[in-house]
């Protein structure tokens, strides 16, 4: 019995909940932890599963007892029921609370199912002490929709098109709403109609044109008439409800275009025109054409495209005005009068769409252009511009170039004249227009391009009309210019037939190919037998001889030809030395090739006498200056181991040192060099005796005093006054005399001693009074080949 009645009050309260809002709940208890029994609690895993508890939204009697829940567990003492979840202590919160002694469960406040549509909650039973009597038990609240949403269009408004003279059933566009409340009910089922419909412009069309579906919201043409040229729109007030078109409800707009489609052929409007051509004009609106259609303004269906159909030479042109649709005729090549005074033009026009086949049947329309050509004082033409002339560079002045070069086409008389020639090569006659050539070209010149030289001539009718034209000249290469061979002198190692080398010779030519490059090259008979030439390619050749030769200097003529037409040669010769070549194939002797040059031997021999003159005049000036310095200079007498003023003091040659020779038994004399002190000190001589091999710059060490003794102060700074200089050098000298690293003052003075027995001799026969006659060239013989002529030139045989 406990079992039924408890499948009995589940029941009463699942029907109670149902038809809360229209009488009040009666609560129920439910007990969801018994052991036993059958029926709509059912036992899963040892726990009971309690069926959803169903709460209206929007309900207005808060707080609402929603169920009771009871523990039958035997306990002595009280029992208290606990609630977790979702609208208690969960988000969202405070929406469900419990009476903790006697279990009801209760909602606090409304519920918006479109916010919150379902709650699951768990219910505890504890002892006073906090002990679980049960299992947490789980409660789900479900709420129940009522339709409290309006449906709404997802637009604010609609906007479809369908093609003019469409057929009843197209389809246009669709619509859709929504509807916030349970789509699984009646409160969301939507229904569409239409409520109104308005022509644009207004009352164009009264009959009902469209239609829609109330289910899906598509739009469909109901009746013929869609014309564009008579209605260019519709405007549609839709309505949407739910509960299947019972409930709520709201409205809409859908704007619906009637879209051209090319149904009228564009008509020329007139048909016949007149215009206008001036002669020799061209690029220019000469008059425009005019055509009419009723199709949408500015589309394909509008734009009109035009065709001449008679007109061969395609003299004319005609293109569209986009704004206008107007056809714009013009000139593209020049009209002559004298030829031609009038053309009639045939026009036709269509569309840049193709007709639609809805469109009437009507040939296609065409107009008449009547062009009457205006006669005016035409230029002078030349015949061609440029005039091309082709002639040889070296023509002959007075030689006709051009003649019959233009003409007018009035037949007026013409003068001719050149107003751009920058060499003054052409000559023209004023009346004829005859060119003919003032002098002979020159291919080399800077107004020459490319072989081109252009200028330019002017004639001029009766009227002073005038027209120009370039006159481009090509010039044809002519053979003027004999190549040259380069070097004209030049070395020839001795050995240079066995090793192959030789001297390198280059030809220039003044022409322009072909009458230049490439050169033969011919050595001539009487030194064929010695010398070989070689071409090494079209600009270069290579000079050999043929059998070993003597050192020394040798004449070869070589004969040098282009390749012109007719063909140019010249002779060279060619200054060639032989001589002694190291592993670099160059001359070992330098001097025998300055005398092998086109200088000649008797200037460079009088180069030499007059360079070793001026030398000897130069010595003898410093040295007569270096003497007149050391009068000035005299020492006290007594100081030192020198004495005396005398002139011959040795010390005057300070500076002269052994630079001018002495042979090799120089080295018994002293090196003096000069150190220099890094406190301002002065110059000190320090003798170098290479005989005992004492290194030089070194300070030889006295035998006669103590090593490695510090040594005096010397002077460090020369006097400022000239006339002191007495007394700096007495107390330079007595330093060193005392300095015990020094030699012996007296050898110390030792620096100017030229040596004994130098195999050059005194240079005072250089300027001795002898001539020429008393003197021994002889030794020039053995200086050898380049040395020869010298010693000949001055041989008294």
């Amino acid at each position: 019995m406990a079992v039924g009645m408890l499948i009995s009050c589940v029941l009463a309260a699942v029907i109670c909940q149902v038809k809360s809002s229209e009488q009040p709940r009666n609560i129920q208890v439910i007990h969801p932890w018994r052991t036993k029994g059958t029926g709509v609690v059912t036992r899963v895993k040892r726990d009971w599963i309690i069926p959803p508890i169903r709460v209206l939204e929007n309900s207005k009697q808060v707080p609402e007892n929603l169920v009771q829940i009871k523990s039958d567990k035997i306990f002595k003492g009280e029992v208290i029921y606990k609630l977790e979840g979702q609208g208690v202590d969960q988000t969202p919160k405070n929406f469900f609370e419990i009476d903790d002694k006697t279990g009801v469960i209760r909602s606090k406040r409304p519920l918006d199912r479109e916010k919150y549509n379902t709650f699951t909650l768990k219910a505890f039973a504890l002892s006073p002490s906090g002990e679980r009597l049960e299992n947490p038990t789980t409660i789900e609240i479900v709420v129940l929709d009522q339709n409290d949403n309006r449906p709404a269009f997802t637009q604010k408004q609609f906007t479809g098109a369908v093609a003019e003279f469409s057929i009843p059933g197209t389809s246009v566009m669709s619509v859709s709403a929504v509807d916030a409340d349970d789509p699984m009910t009646e409160n969301a089922f939507l229904s569409y109609s239409i409520i109104g419909q308005e022509s644009i412009p207004a009352n164009a069309v009264t009959k009902t044109m469209f239609g829609i579906n109330n289910e899906t919201g598509t739009i469909y043409t109901r009746d013929v008439g869609f014309d564009r040229e008579v209605v260019k729109s519709f405007r549609l007030m839709l309505k949407v409800a739910d509960m299947g078109g019972m409930g709520l409800t709201s409205e809409g707009v859908a704007i619906i275009h009637i879209s051209d489609i090319n149904n009228h052929a564009p008509q020329f409007n007139p048909t016949m025109y007149s215009m206008t051509a001036v002669e020799n004009r061209i690029n220019y609106e000469i008059g425009r054409v005019n055509v009419t259609d009723s199709d949408d303004r500015g589309t394909g269906n509008w734009e009109a495209t035009y065709l001449i159909s008679n007109d061969p030479y395609r003299k004319f042109a005609v293109s569209t005005d986009s704004f206008t649709n107007q056809g714009i005729l013009m000139v593209v090549k020049p009209l002559d009068y004298e030829t031609q005074n009038e053309h009639i033009l045939y026009l036709t026009v269509e569309n840049v769409n193709p007709l639609s086949d809805k469109a009437p049947n009507l040939p296609v329309s065409s107009a008449v252009v009547v062009i009457t050509v205006v006669n005016e004082n035409e230029a002078p033409r030349f015949r061609e511009d440029p005039i091309r002339i082709v002639v040889p560079e070296s023509i002959a002045p007075g030689t006709l170039l051009k003649s019959n070069i233009a003409f007018d086409p009035e037949n007026s008389d013409l003068r001719y004249e050149i107003s751009r020639d920058p060499e003054r090569w052409l000559d023209i006659n004023r009346h004829t227009g005859d060119i003919t050539a003032k002098r002979t070209f020159n291919m080399r010149s800077q107004y020459v391009q490319n072989k081109i030289y252009v200028a330019t001539v002017k004639v001029t009718d009766n009227g002073g009309v005038s027209t120009t034209a370039n006159v481009a000249i090509t010039l044809k290469e002519t053979n003027d210019f004999p190549p040259e061979l380069r070097p004209r002198i030049g070395t020839v190692c001795s050995n240079a037939r066995r090793v192959g080398t030789g001297l390198v010779l280059t030809a220039e030519d003044g022409d322009l190919p072909p009458h230049a490059a490439p050169f033969f090259f011919e050595i001539s008979e009487e030194v064929s037998l010695n010398w070989t030439v070689t071409r090494v390619n079209d600009t270069h050749a290579m000079l050999q001889p043929l059998v070993e030769l003597e050192e020394g200097e040798y004449p070869v003529t070589i004969l040098v030809s282009d390749s012109g037409n007719p063909i140019l040669s010249s002779y060279a010769d060619i200054n060639v030395t032989v001589c002694p070549c190291d592993s670099f194939s160059d001359c070992k002797s330098e001097v025998g090739a300055v005398f092998g040059t086109s200088m000649g031997i008797s200037l460079i021999a009088l180069i030499i006498i007059m360079a070793s003159i001026g030398l000897l005049v130069l010595l003898l000036f410093l040295a007569a200056v270096i003497r007149a310095c050391g009068r000035r200079h005299h020492i006290k007498k007594g100081s030192g181991l020198l004495h005396g003023e005398s002139e011959d003091d040795i010390r005057d040659n300070v500076l002269n040192y052994n630079e001018q020779g002495g042979g090799e038994e120089d080295e018994n004399a002293f090196n003096i060099d000069l150190l220099w002190n890094p406190l301002d000190a002065p110059l000190t001589p320090m003798p170098y005796y290479p005989v005992s091999g004492a290194p030089r710059g070194r300070q030889p060490i006295r035998k006669d005093a103590p090593h490695n003794l510090p040594s005096p102060t010397y002077p460090r700074r020369p006097p400022a006054d000239p006339t002191d200089i007495e007394e700096y050098i007495s107390d330079g000298l007595e330093a060193a005399d005392k300095d015990p690293n020094m030699p012996p003052y007296d050898t110390a003075l030792i620096y100017d001693y030229e040596g004994e027995g130098s195999v050059a001799g005194s240079l005072s026969s250089i300027a001795s009074g002898s001539s020429d006659e008393d003197q021994d060239y002889d030794y020039l013989n053995n200086w050898g080949p380049r040395f020869q002529k010298l010693a000949n030139m001055y041989d008294p045989r």
